[in-house]
């Protein structure tokens, strides 16, 4: 995997199989606004939102960071990739972005994959798989950065997080009509045309209004992609 988080999960899977994991902990960089108060999110400006704390990315998933619909998707994802279920994965604030995911395993023992916050490290390994090669990054300096934390994420200030267990929970085309649902949103935000806490509310009216199929083809997902994209832009009208 390139994400940073499965690429983590991945490498720490290098110690056990899959039929021995308990579970997956994803870490969440928090975003800009996770001890910003709840009431005054509505007024967040994009401008705002596109200021990521620890990483540098593009514009839609560091909003996607900011309202944590990306913990959202990478659960989705998780699901998926390593034949998980969605009581398997949880997901902790991080605010340093050290450790990049962790895999508990059945007989108690938790291996971690960390690092400096850089995409080049997951992209590179994903590339040369399974080698390793040499690769200019700055080196982690734990008594440098003291410490690391770790919060339980607040669903209630950020639904969007719900929204991807609920989604990993029933599967089928749930996963992609959410993830086109958030697309539209993200971009009528960036736009100025809603409020930073209305992508998550008008995602989940989409998703409510959704008759999944449990097991698509792949029309049935490039069916429910494009009915997504339709029915948000009628919420946010």
């Amino acid at each position: 995997p390139v994400d940073s988080e499965h690429s983590a999960i991945f490498q720490s899977l290098q110690s056990g199989k899959l039929s021995e994991i308990k579970r997956v902990i994803i870490t969440a960089s928090g975003g800009p606004f996770y001890d910003y108060p709840k009431d005054k999110l509505p007024d967040v400006s994009p401008a705002q939102a596109l200021k990521h704390p620890t990483w540098q990315m593009g514009q839609k998933i560091t909003i996607d960071s900011a309202t944590l619909m990306n913990k959202a998707l990478e659960i989705i994802e998780a699901k998926w990739l390593f034949n998980l279920k969605a009581e398997q994965i949880d997901v902790v604030i991080h605010p340093q972005s050290i450790i990049h995911s962790m895999v508990e395993f059945c007989d108690g023992s938790v291996v971690a994959q960390m690092g400096m916050p850089d995409m080049k490290v997951p992209i590179q390994y994903a590339l040369t798989y399974p080698e390793r090669m040499p690769l200019s990054v700055q080196p982690l300096n734990l008594s440098h950065i003291g410490s690391l934390t770790f919060k339980k994420p607040d669903m209630e200030k950020f639904p969007a997080l719900r929204l991807g267990y609920e989604a990993a929970r029933e599967g089928g085309t749930m996963g992609a009509t959410l993830n086109a649902a958030n697309e539209v949103a993200v971009q009528a935000f960036l736009n100025g045309q809603i409020k930073f806490t209305e992508i998550a509310t008008s995602v989940e009216k989409v998703i409510n209004n959704h008759h999944y199929i449990k097991n698509p083809c792949l029309e049935d997902v490039l069916t429910a992609d494009a009915w997504a994209r339709r029915e948000i832009k009628k919420c946010l009208m």
